[in-house]
């Protein structure tokens, strides 16, 4: 796998209490989007640097434990509080007894940050933009000269963000953009859920600013728009266990592969395959890389259909896919 940098402002410290055989089991690790998407790529063989502004006594702690997890981590020395969280999930769910989202950080952090990723972007050539916990720790506008600058050096950009966020890094311009169904609806983005509106929306995104677009919709196929044609990506349902970090571990997957100089429909397959195996598992972010190229064999890619989902009968694999876009 290639290179991929995560420009990930600040990272949080996650602590998990679960239940084994009656005794409290207390786990610490270090979380937030950034830090998911840099795990499942190091899973998956790339080379991962994280950039990240790293406050308190929680962000030291944060960052030993990124650096421990075999990411490269370009680090700012924030003055105030890190982000944290404490989870009881001794039920199966996961109850929030205590979060802190973390100072905002300063305009000296950021500038500082701002460099950081520019530099690192330029060596890799991949970056993903990914959010904060707390929604103001960096201004919206960071996102747009971000992913504008790292364009102009050349740099393949890729999100996964919503609002605000999600609005700046699309006038910057993306590679790729991947959001959820339900992001769409509740943005206004889309009218509804039906396939015909979230196409619309996704074609809108893509006029926005956003070269090539993949909308995850739960249990129903994701939908991939590259170079104005639309496709069905198509995973079987697995037993889920937890579906947080899913999405994160998708655009981890599609990182990857672009990053080594794979094809956008062999990026989606392991993506769509590396979130698959996300939900089967508690960790977020995790997975096996042995695990998640078998499991890739199981997606299938098939043209849209409209309206209606795309027969199980008429999916085809990848390369048949593209063999037929050639002799058209």
């Amino acid at each position: 796998m290639g290179s991929v940098v995560i420009f990930a402002p600040s990272p949080v410290l996650t602590v998990t209490v679960e239940d084994v055989e009656g005794t409290a089991d207390i786990h610490l690790h270090a979380g937030g989007q950034g830090v998911w998407q840099a795990r499942m790529l190091t899973a998956l063989g790339a080379s991962v640097t994280m950039c990240g502004v790293f406050s308190g006594e929680t962000g030291r702690i944060v960052r030993h434990l990124i650096a421990d997890e075999g990411v490269h981590v370009l680090s700012v020395e924030g003055q105030g509080n890190g982000g944290a969280y404490i989870h009881d999930r001794r039920d199966g769910g996961r109850k929030v007894v205590a979060e802190s989202p973390g100072d905002k950080l300063s305009r000296h952090e950021l500038d500082e940050l701002y460099g950081l990723t520019i530099k690192a972007g330029m060596d890799a050539g991949t970056v993903i933009l990914s959010g904060a916990a707390r929604e103001d720790a960096v201004p919206a506008d960071v996102y747009r000269r971000l992913a504008a600058d790292l364009r102009t050096a050349g740099c393949r950009v890729i999100t996964d963000l919503t609002g605000e966020r999600l609005s700046a890094s699309l006038a910057g311009g993306l590679a790729v953009l991947k959001i959820a169904d339900d992001e769409l609806v509740e943005s206004g983005r889309a009218a509804s859920s039906s396939p015909a509106d979230i196409v619309e929306a996704m074609r809108k995104l893509n006029e926005e600013g956003a070269e090539t677009v993949i909308v995850t919709r739960a249990h129903l196929p994701s939908l991939l728009l590259e170079e104005g044609e639309v496709s069905e990506i198509h995973m079987p349902e697995m037993q889920s266990v937890d579906t947080s970090g899913a999405g994160d571990s998708l655009t981890a997957g599609v990182a990857a592969t672009l990053s080594d100089g794979g094809s956008m429909h062999e990026a989606v397959v392991l993506g769509t395959a590396a979130g698959a195996l996300n939900v089967t598992r508690h960790g977020l972010g995790t997975g096996e890389a042995a695990a998640i190229h078998k499991l890739s064999s199981l997606v299938k890619v098939a043209p849209f259909e409209g309206e209606a989902e795309a027969d199980q009968s008429q999916q085809i694999s990848p390369d048949e896919l593209a063999q037929k876009i050639r002799k058209q």
